[in-house]
């Protein structure tokens, strides 16, 4: 079974890919894609099936490279609940991965 801190570091990885996203996509032109790519997919596939309160959480975290403090102000939710609501992303991203 996956363990939480190799899909902290996944989603490390994903939230670089997004941060650099256009460098990524100009460099498949003279390089071979990136394995990143690999996991930018199935992660997306599985958190399409996530509850919409997570997929925001994923999509503003990871792809918008947003902090969970700026998530939060934007939100009107206290930091803390972000890292709840983060926390739960992890875990059911966790359980998906264990299938």
């Amino acid at each position: 079974m996956i363990t939480l801190a190799e899909i902290r570091e996944d989603v490390k990885e994903i939230r670089y890919y997004y941060s650099r996203k256009k460098m990524f996509d100009k460099a498949i032109v003279e390089v071979t894609p990136s394995s990143v790519l690999d996991k930018v997919r199935k992660y997306n596939e599985i958190v399409s099936t996530a509850p919409p309160r997570l997929y925001d959480i994923y999509v503003s975290l990871h792809v918008n490279n947003m902090t969970q403090e700026a998530l939060a102000h934007e939100l009107g939710y206290t930091p803390e609940y972000i890292q709840m609501l983060h926390k739960k992303l992890l875990l059911f991203l966790q359980s998906k991965l264990a299938l």
